[in-house]
């Protein structure tokens, strides 16, 4: 439990307001994120349930309802609240410490007289305040990457996060010097440049000069920019919603084996108040991935010992499994969450079944929406 304890510290440090304060035991919205932590924990061992005392039975008064539900309305509340979220999805700044996190998982050999390309709002000031994560990051560890070349934009639509100007610019960096960079000469501001990432400037930036991009691009427009970086054929580390694993069109790229989960998950960012705030990030890459961490989290075993409160049937008879259970013995699809598929389910001998996302009914009523995975045969591997 000390170990725990420890471990439990360290990953939500950040909402700490002092030592001796656990802040994210009283935060409600953060509760399921702490309960996930530790199922996830490699000490993890089970859940009990414990059932309780039955009450006396109360009379109810039944008043009518004014307005239906939004499931009685045919709308999913998850939906409502990702479209009441996009525009602060877009306001976000990535924290340096996640990109240092993600980046490090990766052999430095990646980078080696490589063109880095950050072409979402990544500004460059002397100011590391009003700098990106991502422009500082690189420029940081320019030498010790061996990076040929740093190319960073800055989009003067929108709310200007790093005061950095209300004219897009393109920043260039090109070999290592020890004498300190002078930023502003660095720029430069081509007339009727707005910095977006599909502006024909910064597309021809990526065609013709980036060899890896390494950005945020905003949630709210993520299936044209990956469909942009795809087709660009480039390689990429990119953050992107948690859930695209699960939703059309983004599945087909994995299927195609285009795209793969990253390492690490981003649960914090800054709004433009610098304030901290919580979201459903992850990265994504075409990297290569070994040894994924989180493979430990999966556990793959036949499907009687599985336990029951973590296995079930939707109204269709279709499987589902909980708590990062997977069946190695069953022949037919089954229906695993988000959290399976970014702890590498599909590097373990499985595939998507479908190239959509998958709503299952218990009584008639919808559950949050899975993805159906299948066990690749034997035959199909050879």
């Amino acid at each position: 439990m000390t170990q725990v304890e420890n471990d439990i510290k360290k990953e939500f440090s950040i909402v700490r307001e002092v030592l001796s304060k656990e802040v994210y035991l009283l935060r409600a919205d953060l509760f399921e994120k702490y309960v996930n932590f530790i199922k996830e924990h490699p000490l993890f061992i089970e859940e009990i349930f414990i059932k309780k005392d039955d009450k006396p039975e109360v009379k109810v008064k039944f008043v009518a309802k004014i307005k239906p539900t939004l499931t009685e309305q045919g709308i999913n509340p998850v939906d409502v609240l990702n479209k009441a979220k996009r525009i602060a999805d877009d306001e976000f700044y990535t924290r340096y410490e996640d990109i240092e996190k993600e980046i490090n998982m990766y052999d430095k050999s990646i980078w080696k007289d490589k063109c880095v390309f950050c072409n979402c709002d990544d500004a460059v000031d002397d100011d590391d305040r009003r700098t990106s994560a991502f422009a500082l990051f690189f420029l940081n560890n320019f030498k010790e990457l061996q990076l040929k070349k740093l190319i960073c934009t800055h989009y003067s639509g929108g709310i200007d996060l790093f005061n950095a100007g209300s004219r897009g610019y393109i920043f260039t960096k090109e070999g290592f010097s020890e004498i300190k960079d002078d930023y502003d000469k660095m720029k430069k501001y081509p007339r009727e440049y707005d910095g977006s990432f599909d502006h024909p400037l910064s597309i021809k930036i990526l065609n013709e000069e980036a060899d890896i991009v390494c950005t945020n691009p905003p949630f709210s427009k993520a299936r044209k920019y990956w469909k942009l970086i795809i087709e660009s054929e480039k390689q990429f580390l990119i953050i992107s919603n948690i859930t695209n694993v699960k939703n059309q069109p983004y599945i087909s790229y994995i299927m195609d084996n285009k795209v793969r989960p990253g390492y690490t998950r981003i649960d914090w960012f800054q709004n433009p108040k610098r304030e901290i705030t919580d979201a459903a990030g992850h990265w994504y890459t075409n990297f290569p991935i070994n040894d994924r961490p989180r493979y430990k989290q999966l556990k793959i075993v036949p499907l009687k010992d599985i336990p029951v409160k973590h296995k079930n049937y939707d109204d269709i008879g279709t499987l589902l499994v909980e708590n990062n259970y997977i069946p190695n013995n069953y022949k037919h699809p089954f229906a695993v969450s988000v959290r399976q598929i970014l702890n590498g389910l599909l590097e373990k001998g499985y595939k998507y079944y479908q190239d959509k996302d998958y709503t299952p009914y218990i009584n008639g009523k919808p559950k949050f929406g899975r993805v159906l995975v299948l066990k690749i045969e034997d035959d199909e591997t050879k």
